[in-house]
């Protein structure tokens, strides 16, 4: 019977340690979760734009399909990548973030400069060509789960370098749970914008009081004008991570002198107005790094177009001719 009850209260404590063990995951996670709060909102501004000009049916199996490839971007990929780095090779980390950073500028200008300068019509496609539903989905959510990934790469490291120092099995369930967290806000945020239109249909017919219906109806007027204004910040989100990304890797790796003129006229700025002044600090900060961003996103158009796209078509081409042989 002692020997019983000796063995129960080991599992006793063994259960209180496991519970420690699960706070301590879910409060870093928390903490880290907090400190990536940047980032998660600039996902999920990016996002809505992918299911614009798709029929309503389409649109939540669209963010599912998008929702799945950020869980596998995080999940499979980032958190393995990321322990593995920072294990190893924690000085690669950040030029590869800059890389990515870089990336979202380049994708955030491109946008912009097509705003100016519209594509072309393709000359092998005829007059009124209409794009297929399914490949035009396919590619809208392959481009979704691309930038995904760069903005997942910043959370993770973002929550990686907030957690305490500590096995390496902590530290995966910690980013694990932040994956996942992260991950069910932002696009279940992003489902309840796309689908908001519909909702409003709903109470204008549905609604049981004028003041409902009118409620309902103004949902459905307001939208049109809303995704717009979410597409024009999700553009904005893009070049103003993408640039901080690259400004603050740039300081990180011993050339700051741009990354420290930016803080420093957010500081004098914010002193200067005496109101508000953590607010003003983070707007001019963004501003500038979104001004950096396009800038440097407009210089990568060219080079992209004439050196890369030209290099990795040659790629393309051998390795085809090598497969029909």
């Amino acid at each position: 019977m002692s020997g019983l009850l000796a063995l129960l209260d080991d599992v006793a404590g063994i259960a209180k340690i496991a519970a420690a063990s699960v706070d301590d995951v879910v409060g870093q996670a928390a903490k880290a979760g907090a400190k990536a709060a940047g980032a998660v909102i600039d996902d999920a501004a990016v996002t809505p734009k992918y299911v614009a000009g798709f029929s309503p049916a389409r649109e939540i199996p669209i963010v599912w399909k998008i929702a799945k490839g950020s869980l596998k971007n995080k999940l499979i990929f980032l958190l393995p990548i990321g322990l593995a780095l920072n294990t190893f090779l924690p000085g690669v980390i950040t030029p590869l973030l800059m890389i990515g950073g870089a990336y979202l500028c380049f994708e955030g200008a491109e946008k912009i400069y097509h705003i100016f300068k519209p594509h072309h019509h393709d000359a092998d496609e005829p007059e009124g060509f209409v794009p297929d539903p399914l490949h035009l989905e396919k590619q809208k959510v392959a481009g979704a789960i691309k930038i995904d990934f760069i903005l997942s790469a910043e959370i993770m490291t973002i929550a990686l370098a907030e957690i305490p120092d500590g096995s390496i099995w902590m530290e995966a369930a910690t980013l694990a749970v932040v994956a996942i967290g992260i991950t069910v806000m932002v696009y279940g945020s992003v489902a309840l914008i796309v689908k908001a239109d519909d909702f409003g249909l709903h109470l204008s017919k549905e609604g049981h009081f004028a003041a409902t219906r009118a409620l309902g109806l103004g949902i459905v007027k307001a939208m049109p004008g809303f995704m717009k204004i979410l597409m024009i910040v999700g553009t904005a989100a893009m070049l103003w991570v993408g640039g901080s990304i690259v400004l603050h890797g740039a300081d990180v790796l011993g050339y700051g002198l741009l990354y420290q003129i930016i803080h420093d006229a957010a500081h004098g700025a914010a002193h200067a107005v005496h109101l508000a002044e953590g607010f003003v600090t983070w707007a001019v900060t963004a501003a500038l790094d979104g001004l950096f961003g396009l800038a440097l996103g407009l210089v990568l158009i060219p080079v992209t177009q004439k050196i890369i796209l030209p290099i990795a078509g040659l790629f393309k081409r051998n390795k085809a001719s090598a497969g029909g042989h």
